[in-house]
């Protein structure tokens, strides 16, 4: 091919979206497939997004509000800062690629741990930045290795908090400490996307430390706990000025009007939150209780999935499910190769996957 690509491009792998239901259906000759990979919301989402969306849907042929004003409000009531604190974006990804963007280069480097969010790498790679990966430490972030690996030529640090894959968190005295000791001309993204999962008490109030730290925004997202990952609506929040910074690279008309009046309705339903947040804590102790009697170890999870070490290759684990009619991710391509990664499901779900679970080892003894 002749054409001008940026050369980073070439080999650059794009993001691989699990099947759809209905081919893993036909292929494998199965009646009912249960999908537990992509950390979505098993209990849908808030009736009030439903009936927004109805209402909207005479509307389709208009232009949605690039200021999205409604929504604006509805998330600055929601989190507490003012409404120029805000950024929206279609979900947390194109927030990520918009940072990017707006600080990235090839004469730049980013840094950020390893394993954590593949979006982080996938978007610095497409600016041409170096990409400076900093280990995990049993699951979690090495911040202390992560502050190291800064220099002058540091543009973007990500902190992934629930992590993903793990779902180990960043306790508020780590992170505090952390944001204290990056340089003041480095940007700092911590993405929040299992916020509202996290039930841990040392869990920070990220959104309080913008005022004192210029250079931090808050990335979260309506796809996971909201139930409306379909409609593709995430925001960032952080210092005025950093947001006007960015704003440019945003393009428009980003959020569709049906995803906002959806969202909007939805942040009035607190207690569809609470409700999933309350079901997804007990889905996870199903887990825990299976790993305890099968002697499995586990990274314990603020998030509403659990990476669980079958002590064998990831990829097998995966296949044996699907064809049993469980969609999962295997660890292979998380960087935990004898790991899979299961999203919580509803307690009929979890209780099905973990039979199947439960057969799948005592085959092997």
């Amino acid at each position: 091919m002749k054409l001008k690509v940026k050369e980073q491009l070439f080999g650059l792998t794009p993001y691989q979206p699990g099947k759809p239901i209905e081919d893993v259906k036909r292929e494998l000759g199965l009646e009912k497939i249960i999908k537990l990979a992509s950390n979505e919301n098993p209990f849908g989402c808030s009736e009030k997004a439903k009936e927004a969306i109805i209402k909207s849907v005479d509307e389709m042929a208009l232009y949605p509000d690039g200021y999205s004003k409604t929504l604006r409000e509805k998330v600055a009531g929601l989190t507490g800062v003012r409404e120029d604190q805000i950024i929206f974006g279609n979900g947390s990804d194109e927030l990520i690629a918009i940072l990017c963007r707006a600080l990235l280069s090839p004469s730049t480097n980013t840094v950020m741990a390893k394993p954590t969010f593949s979006q982080y790498s996938h978007n610095a790679v497409i600016e041409g930045a170096e990409i400076r990966e900093i280990e995990n430490i049993n699951g979690e972030h090495d911040l202390d290795g992560m502050l190291t690996a800064i220099d002058e030529n540091t543009a973007i640090v990500w902190v992934c908090s629930p992590n993903n894959p793990t779902g180990t968190y960043i306790g508020e005295e780590k992170l505090l400490r952390f944001i204290k000791n990056v340089p003041d001309d480095v940007l700092i993204v911590v993405d929040e996307a299992y916020k509202e999962y996290v039930v841990a008490d040392d869990y920070p109030n990220t959104l309080s430390f913008l005022n004192e730290y210029p250079n931090v925004i808050v990335l979260r997202t309506f796809s996971k706990a909201y139930g409306l990952a379909s409609l593709r609506v995430g925001y960032g929040v952080a210092n005025p000025d950093l947001i006007k910074a960015i704003e440019p690279a945003r393009g428009p008309f980003n959020t569709s009007r049906l995803a906002q009046a959806a969202v909007s309705a939805a942040i009035d339903d607190q207690q569809f939150i609470l409700a999933c947040t309350k079901a997804n804590r007990e889905g996870l102790e199903q887990y825990y209780e299976f790993c305890k009697e099968m002697g499995l170890s586990y990274f314990p999870s603020q998030g509403n999935f659990i990476l669980i070490d079958f002590k064998r290759s990831g990829q097998e684990v995966f296949e044996y499910l699907l064809k049993k009619g469980f969609i999962v991710r295997s660890g292979t391509a998380l960087g935990y190769p004898t790991c899979v990664r299961i999203t919580v499901g509803s307690k009929q779900q979890n209780e099905e996957i973990i039979d199947v679970l439960k057969a799948m080892l005592a085959e092997s003894k």
